[in-house]
């Protein structure tokens, strides 16, 4: 995974409001459907952020790990109702081979299913960190585990729409006030492979709806890489995996839900 994170996950006072500004995880189901049905008993969700898929899972009873390099990520994680029955863990994928990491997660280990949800799979923009990722997803489960990914459909142009007019969201954070957010599309190369965006944000006065901080904005600049269908296929093929594509139920024709099974 990227060592250094967006600020949106990494600063401590952005992670505090993330949830509140994206309350509906409908897109989560499928997830959790995906898994289910494989019986899973232990999973590993790889960039679990504030965790929120990973306490759904430890609710129906799994042993899960949440692993996120964003340590402000993990720490909101931590202090959400349900977080004492994930196994937290704050680093890369390189760390569930760290001889570090705690016996609790080692004896977690293999899992019997994998999760990247929302954009985490198209945050490894450099196709050896990718090639990295799926190997140590690999590695973490036994032949006939599963891996769960989405990544949005180049040719739907996504990024067209994540301007400040059709992006702005708006919420009332218990202890913070009023917080805005938005998107603005910075740069697009190519046809869409790579698009870098900025989410700026604003914590704006109870009373008077002014931004706080002499109008100050917090930023927050990321990048997604938009590969083709074929490419994700061929990478997962090259690392050991069979492949099954779903259109996503929450977002139809707009992406894939890719479910991969290791080869033995």
């Amino acid at each position: 995974m990227p060592d250094q994170p967006d600020a949106l996950f990494a600063d401590p006072r952005l992670a505090a409001v993330y949830d509140a500004l994206d309350p509906d995880r409908g897109d989560l189901d499928e997830y959790e459907a995906a898994v289910a049905a494989l019986e899973a008993q232990r999973v590993l969700d790889i960039g679990c952020g504030t965790g929120v898929l990973a306490r759904r899972l430890a609710h129906r009873g799994m042993q899960v790990i949440g692993l996120d390099p964003a340590a402000a990520s993990i720490a909101v994680a931590r202090s959400r109702p349900g977080a004492e029955r994930v196994q937290w863990v704050t680093g890369t994928v390189a760390a569930l081979e760290a001889a570090d990491l705690p016996a609790e997660v080692v004896a977690m280990l293999p899992v019997d299913a994998v999760t990247m949800s929302a954009n985490v799979a198209q945050v490894f923009t450099d196709d050896a960190e990718w090639s990295a990722v799926l190997a140590a997803a690999h590695r973490a489960m036994p032949p006939g585990g599963l891996l769960v990914f989405e990544a949005r459909r180049r040719e739907a142009r996504a990024w067209e729409s994540w301007t400040p007019e059709q992006s702005r969201t708006r919420a009332d954070v218990p202890g913070v006030g009023a917080v805005e957010r938005w998107v603005e599309v910075v740069d697009v190369v190519g046809d869409g492979e790579l698009v870098t965006f900025d989410q700026p944000t604003v914590f704006l006065d109870e009373k008077t709806g002014a931004p706080l901080d002499d109008g100050t904005r917090w930023e927050s600049r990321s990048t997604l890489r938009f590969r083709t269908r074929e490419e994700i296929e061929g990478s997962l093929e090259t690392a050991g995996f069979t492949v099954d594509v779903l259109d996503l139920a929450y977002a139809p024709g707009c992406g894939w839900l890719y479910l991969a099974r290791r080869r033995p």
